[in-house]
This record gives structure tokens, C-alpha cells and sequence, in this order.
């Protein structure tokens, strides 16, 4: 007889995914500082742009990646109960949306919390400084 919460194969797959995820963060980390360096070293040698604008789009790649991996760390640290799957009923979704918000407030959790807003705030930013799409053509 177990003796832990039993969880959902459903919630268990989704929570090992995001530990494998959130195991994957540093690497990821250091390659979101490498396209920077790659970046800034590439604006300040005066390259050209078709290099820059590939620069940009990595470093933008780069980002998303690592706050992908952050928001997966952020999940592991607050545990099974804020997971929810597009099968459960109602109840059982809202109960993983008041338990993610209860779990936000934990001191385990806070500190991925705000890597995430950290990382997030520094795409944006970035995603504001420079064209990370080709501009349409009308």
C-alpha cells in the first residue's frame, strides 16, 4: 500500500516531463549567455545584418528556451497538486488552479518565481530592442 498521494498517470507523465525539463536548466542557461556574448560581440565588430538579425533570432531562441526550462523548475518545486489535464473533470482543474496559487505564496517556490518574471522581463526587453522576425513587406 502506498503511502504518498496518489496522482494520475496523466499528472505523473506531465510532472516527470517537467523534471527532466527543469534538470536541463543550467545548460540551458549558459547557452541563453553564449548567443548573448555571440550578439553583443557581433554589434560591436560592426557585422552585417543578415548575421545580426540570425544573432537576434538565436538569442531569442535561447531565451524562450531557458524560461522554458525555468517555468518547468518553478512547477517541479510546487508540486503534483498544480497540475491539471484537459480530461479532468471541473472541480478536480479548479482545485490545481487554487493549489498553484497557494503554492506561488511558498518560499521553496518563490525564488523560481522570480527567475521566471527575471527571464521573462529580459525577452521582452530584448524582443523590444531588436527585430526578432523579419518585418512584413506590404
Amino acid at each position: 500500500m502506498p503511502l504518498g498521494r496518489r496522482v494520475s498517470k496523466d499528472v505523473a507523465e506531465l510532472y516527470e516531463a517537467d523534471q527532466r525539463l527543469a534538470g536541463e536548466y543550467e545548460g540551458r542557461l549558459e547557452a541563453a549567455g553564449e548567443a548573448e556574448r555571440a550578439l553583443r560581440d557581433a554589434q560591436g565588430a560592426d557585422t552585417s545584418e543578415p548575421v545580426l538579425r540570425e544573432l537576434t533570432a538565436a538569442f531569442d531562441r535561447a531565451m524562450t528556451s531557458v524560461l522554458a526550462a525555468a517555468e518547468a523548475s518553478e512547477r517541479v518545486a510546487m508540486g503534483t497538486k498544480v497540475y491539471s489535464t484537459g480530461e479532468q473533470d471541473a472541480k478536480t482543474r479548479r482545485a490545481a488552479e487554487i493549489a498553484y496559487r497557494k503554492a506561488k505564496a511558498r518560499a521553496a517556490v518563490r525564488p523560481w518565481t522570480d527567475e521566471v518574471d527575471r527571464l521573462r522581463t529580459a525577452r521582452e526587453a530584448h524582443r523590444l530592442s531588436f527585430r526578432t522576425q523579419p518585418t512584413a513587406v506590404v
